[in-house]
């Protein structure tokens, strides 16, 4: 028997019993689709929680005093460590792999504009500290270097913040009381959706300059500094090598990590990449157990086709037609099931991501005001869900197909006529 001819024959077969095709079909459809659907929601869950932490910035070193906890020059342990305001610019001239820095200072104040008074976080920052956090601007500028050196009161507004103060009108230009001092809107940030940070969200903080903070409190100590390496293949180089400048003019051993503490923001990114794996390891055996169900089914369905069929394969191999032949016929029957059903079942996964879109999964970490439109969980279909959905029906669909074939093939001709 021709491939040709014994296609055409499955197809017959298959079309005698449309009801019964239809349904194994659709239930290996079904089957795909809830895998896709399932490993779409694995993705889409690594994405956005990677995101949300780099929301903090791309590559943020967070460092703050400390206090040392081993002897140095003679000194005892115990020693408070403070930096100071100059240590920003002995790393910069020291630490050539540090590509960014700036200090920052934390004031929690009363802001208001016209009638309306909310207390919300301000922080003093230098120019750098925009690309170092990854803040966005929606509307205006950031701070420069100008309004840092004349010590500007000047103000950037994040995004949730800038809609408390003005809801819906525009801020660029306003005038807003931060502790009865007069400032300046020059810019409004975009929302960002962030996961990690050390104080209030970006979304809900004010942004000044550096050196206007004065005002209210000395400069000279500030609350933390932030700083970004060359590239992330340097980052733990620069992080050695800035610990050996602070240890330097601090006067404490390089190696004491708790006379400074440096915190690497993307260390975090392999916590998450654990759980992401974890979940997706969950999802995808869930997924293959309902692969492994439509597999029943086939195998069912395939079974019911050899007992109702017995007659004719008896009479078959009474013609002449080989083992391989029969287990030929059924084996193609079952794998005309699965390509149809996985083709269907892509389709219908493909269509219900796209028709779904996205879940809401982190909206709280975007701000309250905008809880419901940001930091969704989108469905992402990869051509890798596709492939292994595939490859796993098919593995699964094989076996299933080939053991009530193997039974066909074994009949024995003379039984097989005498079946009623």
């Amino acid at each position: 028997m021709t491939f040709g001819m014994l296609l055409k024959s499955c197809w017959t077969a298959l079309a005698s019993n449309r009801r019964r095709s239809v349904v194994t079909i659709v239930s290996l459809g079904w089957a795909v689709a809830c895998f896709l659907l399932l490993m779409s929601y694995g993705r889409g869950f690594d994405v956005s929680l990677r995101h949300a932490v780099l929301g903090i910035g791309p590559d943020v070193v967070w460092m703050i005093s400390g206090q040392t906890s081993l002897q140095a020059g003679g000194m005892r342990a115990g020693r408070v460590i403070r930096l100071e305001r100059k240590d920003v610019e002995t790393i910069r001239e020291s630490v050539p792999l540090v590509a960014r820095i700036s200090p920052e200072l934390l004031v929690r104040s009363m802001i208001q504009q016209g009638d309306r008074v909310k207390r919300l976080l301000v922080r003093g920052v230098y120019p750098e500290w925009g690309d170092i956090r990854n803040i966005p601007i929606e509307k205006g500028r950031w701070i420069n270097a100008d309004d840092n050196r004349y010590r500007r009161r000047v103000v950037i507004l994040g995004a949730e913040a800038a809609h408390r103060v003005f809801g819906n009108r525009p801020a660029v230009g306003e005038e807003i009381l931060i502790r009865g001092l007069r400032f300046t809107v020059i810019g409004q940030a975009a929302t960002k959706v962030q996961l990690a940070l050390h104080s209030d969200p970006d979304n809900e903080c004010l942004y000044i300059p550096y050196e206007t903070m004065e005002a209210w409190r000395s400069t000279r100590f500030p609350d933390n500094m932030v700083w970004m390496a060359k590239s992330p293949a340097v980052r733990k180089k620069a992080v050695r090598q800035v610990r050996e400048t602070l240890g330097r003019i601090h006067g404490f051993v390089p190696t004491d990590e708790q006379a400074v503490r440096i915190q690497e923001y993307s260390d975090t990114l392999r916590l998450i990449d654990a759980i992401s794996i974890a979940l997706s390891v969950v999802l995808a055996f869930i997924g293959s157990m309902t692969l492994g169900i439509g597999a029943v089914g086939l195998a069912n369905i395939m079974l019911t086709s050899v007992l109702q069929r017995t007659r004719e394969i008896g009479l078959l191999k009474a013609l002449g037609a080989r083992r391989r032949t029969i287990l030929s016929q059924f084996l193609v029957e079952a794998l005309m099931i699965l390509a149809i059903g996985g083709a269907l079942g892509v389709l219908l996964g493909m269509a219900a991501a796209a028709a779904i879109g996205s879940l809401p999964f982190l909206g709280f970490a975007a701000g309250k005001e905008m809880s419901s439109e940001y930091g969704r969980l989108p469905l992402i279909v990869s051509g890798w869900s596709i492939l292994i959905s595939l490859t796993v029906l098919s593995a699964v669909g094989l076996i299933a197909g080939f053991l009530p074939a193997l039974r066909a093939s074994r009949l024995d001709p003379v039984e097989a006529l005498r079946y009623e």
